[in-house]
This record gives C-alpha cells, sequence and structure tokens, in this order.
C-alpha cells in the first residue's frame, strides 16, 4: 500500500498558561496591546498533516511517502521518522528556511493563542511528485497555495486518484482554483466549519459538492462524521475516548484510515469505524504522534 502524502511537515510548539487570558488583556486598550505570559509548561511536538497521516498510516502498515519541503532544522524530525521507519527520501530540504513552526499558547479556560510561521512549506512546489514510484492513491493535505495546486495536476497526470483535504488552506483559494482541484479530486475530507466555508467559496451546496467526487467525508469531532456517497449520506457515530488529553491531529489519523479503507476496498461505514476509532485513541494522548496501536487491535474492535 503505497501512498503519497503532500502537505505540511512541522515542528508543534504548545505552551500553557495558568491564568486567564481576559484577565490580562484589557478591551479599551487592545489597541495598544502589549502583554506578555508567563508559560511553565512548554511541550514541542513533531506535527504537521503530512507527518501526522503518514504516523498513522504506517501504524496500519501502510507505506506513506511524504512530499514536503522543509528547513535546515529538520534533524529531529527526521531522526523521529527514520525511527519509525518513515521514508523521508522524498521529502525536500531548503537552504535558508525553518521548517514549518506552529506556536500554541493554551490559558486555563482553553483560550488558544496560535502563530504559525510556513517557513519552507511555501517553497513546496519545488519539490514534485516523483517519477518511477507505484502509487495506489494519494492526499493533498494543507501545504503551500502553489504546492498543492502542482502536486493535484501531477497526480492526475500520473493517474494517481487522491484525496482533496484542503483544510484550513481554503482561504489561499478562489472560487474558480476551489473548483478546479474539486474537478480534479476522486474524494474529499474536511471538517464540519471547512465544509461550510467551501460551499460557501464555491457557491455551491454540500450536497452539489458531493456529487462531483466519489465520496465526501465531513468529519465533525464529538459527534461523529458523515460521508456522503452517491447522494446517499452515511451517518458515523463517534468511539468514546478513554480520556480526552488533545484533540489536535484526531482529523490526521481519521485520514490514515479513509487511505487505509480505501486501498484496502472497505466499505465506506467500516472506514468511518476506523477513523472513529482511530481518532479515539489519539485523543488520550498529548501531541499528535505519541499515541500507538496495532492494526489487528483495531480490526478486532469494529
Amino acid at each position: 500500500m503505497s501512498v503519497v502524502i503532500c502537505g505540511s511537515v512541522a515542528y508543534d510548539n504548545i505552551m500553557e498558561f495558568d491564568g486567564r487570558f481576559g484577565d490580562l488583556i484589557l478591551p479599551d486598550q487592545i489597541h495598544i496591546l502589549s502583554v506578555a505570559f508567563e508559560v511553565p509548561k512548554l511541550r514541542k511536538e513533531f506535527g504537521g498533516c503530512a507527518g501526522n497521516i503518514a504516523y498513522n498510516l504506517k501504524l496500519l502498515g501502510g507505506d506513506p511517502h511524504i512530499i514536503a519541503a522543509v528547513g535546515e532544522d529538520f534533524g529531529l524530525y527526521e531522526a523521529w521518522l527514520n525511527k519509525h521507519q518513515i521514508s523521508t527520501k522524498f521529502i525536500k530540504k531548503i537552504a535558508n528556511k525553518f521548517t514549518a513552526q506552529c506556536f500554541i499558547t493554551t490559558d486555563s479556560d482553553n483560550n488558544q493563542l496560535t502563530s504559525f510561521h510556513p517557513g519552507a512549506m511555501d517553497e513546496g512546489h519545488l519539490n514534485p511528485i516523483p517519477d518511477g514510484t507505484d502509487l495506489q492513491m494519494g492526499i493533498l493535505a494543507p501545504d503551500g497555495k502553489l504546492g498543492t495546486q502542482k502536486h493535484a495536476e501531477q497526480l492526475v497526470s500520473k493517474s494517481v486518484p487522491f484525496i482533496f483535504d484542503p483544510g484550513q488552506g481554503i482561504p489561499l483559494f478562489n472560487k474558480k482554483e476551489l473548483n478546479h482541484l474539486i474537478e480534479l479530486a476522486n474524494w474529499i475530507v474536511v471538517n464540519e466549519y471547512e465544509a461550510n466555508l467551501l460551499s460557501e467559496t464555491t457557491e455551491s451546496s454540500i450536497g452539489e459538492i458531493a456529487k462531483r467526487v466519489q465520496a465526501m467525508v465531513i468529519t465533525k469531532g464529538a459527534s461523529g462524521s458523515e460521508i456522503i456517497v452517491n447522494a446517499e449520506m452515511i451517518p458515523i457515530d463517534p468511539v468514546k475516548a478513554e480520556t480526552e488529553a488533545d484533540p489536535t491531529g484526531c482529523g490526521d489519523a481519521f485520514r490514515a484510515a479513509l487511505i487505509y479503507g480505501i486501498c484496502n476496498e472497505m466499505s465506506w461505514e467500516e472506514m468511518g469505524r476506523l477513523g472513529s476509532l482511530m481518532g479515539s485513541i489519539k485523543v488520550a494522548k498529548h501531541g499528535t504522534q505519541n499515541h500507538s496501536f496495532t492494526l489487528e487491535e483495531l480490526l478486532h474492535q469494529l
């Protein structure tokens, strides 16, 4: 099951502030905001959608090939991927750039302040889909705009079917550009908010978008998910987690389940249940790549 995964590879810097942002941010002084938060807890995690999806797919026994652009500081992440036997041969290092970085500060009310530095990710278009690789399918996860467009065209030219997963990158594209990417895609996966934004930007209903692909999957967090196939909506129930430590990366775990299911000709109901199960396992661990399971364990629970 050789799969190409296009998207971001990033370091996640997660900080926890013991107080409340609202106690230090004065609404009538917002125009001259100058405030510092002491964050006694800091975690640096390996993340990025492509990295997360590849990690989960490898746990399922897949052969993921990440297509991403990273910076000169990629060494720690590269060692992590090598440790888990995830191929890095198609990851391109860009000189004088940092690997994409996400900085998240969370307060005691779980409010978040997030900053994202794309760094080398914006050079993803310089890293084409390789020739001579027997690929069963691909996924276009959130990435730089030009990289997403070029990789979509390249996958089509190589007759490799792919999932379009625009995520938080939807605002990068206008109506015409999104419609073109939908036309090229075989499947679409988005969360509930992204589905509505995609609908609004393309000026098409979610049902109309779904008719243009083989299936459209809409994840809804703790409410489960919906899969639209042949104008039929298949509801997928959530799986209750043992504990809810960190929801970040649950969507990427779900996407890996879809890839596994498509490659192994599972039914959409089975894929959805597998995705919900993987999401529940991930949410019980902090970070996006610190959980583990075996395929046998999962299949026994479906």
